[in-house]
């Protein structure tokens, strides 16, 4: 008979060979593999596609893929995934996304916050740096050792039990309905990598403190728009970001040239 202490006891074996370190030298546990999670992040992404309405807009597409490139360019090869997949959504949703396995998903709400190529830059270079940093495999994890039970493969999005867990997990709960939020410490280090991509791209961090400024703006003092439900206030955003700007070096001097439609 499989007895739980037996469970329990592969389950501890399987967090202490699971040890990782993020790019800011956090300890991570990590019980997933690149495959599964890249597996996982491109069934959501079509799923997403499907039921979405995909902008058609060649001026707003062009725009954001060249601030998506930009960012992504700085990242080198990934083991999960060859290329990186950028969709935009027509949508009044503020929001924008990054999955595993190198989807990004924008919807055309953002573009009203994010004023200019480096603004938006700030949202991508953060949502960009979730996905390296593993954040999406360290909630699951946690959430398999809570004993939720979350299967990583077709099952999780096919059956009821797992689907919103998984959903919510990639960061795509605002959708779903279901938050397995980032934690406070997850969504600081998301800035901290961000602004770095960003700078190395070539685009201005110091927008990223105007950018949190406009979604503050944009929520009215009412419900925060939909990237912000899980995030730190406005307040303690724009004042890490700005203690951030005084260790930051001036990476590049060549700006992308990406042209806001008017």
């Amino acid at each position: 008979m499989f007895k739980p202490t037996t469970a329990l006891a592969l389950l501890c074996t399987a967090v202490l060979s699971a040890c990782s370190t993020s790019p800011t030298g956090r300890s991570q546990v990590i019980l997933f593999s690149e495959s599964d999670m890249s597996q996982l992040g491109a069934q959501s992404f079509e799923q997403l596609k499907q039921q979405e309405k995909i902008s058609t807009n060649t001026k707003i597409n062009q725009y954001v893929q060249c601030v998506a490139g930009a960012i992504t360019r700085q990242v080198g090869v990934q083991s999960g995934f060859s290329e990186w997949e950028v969709v935009v959504f027509d949508s009044e949703q503020v929001n924008a996304f990054a999955l595993p396995g190198g989807k990004i998903g924008v919807y055309t709400g953002l573009l009203n916050v994010a004023k200019n190529a480096d603004q938006l830059a700030t949202v991508l270079g953060h949502e960009v740096a979730h996905v390296l940093a593993h954040h999406s495999n360290e909630r699951m994890s946690r959430s398999q050792i809570a004993n939720v039970g979350l299967k990583v493969s077709s099952v999780a999005l096919q059956t009821s039990e797992y689907h919103d867990i998984a959903m919510g997990a990639l960061g795509l709960g605002v959708q779903y309905g279901v938050m397995l939020p980032y934690g406070r410490t997850q969504e600081s280090e998301a800035d901290i990598v961000g602004l770095d991509f960003m700078a190395k791209a070539g685009f201005d961090p110091r927008q990223s403190v105007e950018l949190w400024k406009n979604m503050a703006k944009a929520s009215g003092g009412q419900q925060p728009p939909e990237l912000l439900s899980t995030h730190p206030s406005h307040d303690t955003r724009i004042s890490d970001l700005q203690a951030e700007l005084t260790r930051l070096p001036q990476y590049a001097t060549i700006k992308p040239n990406c042209v806001k439609p008017s």
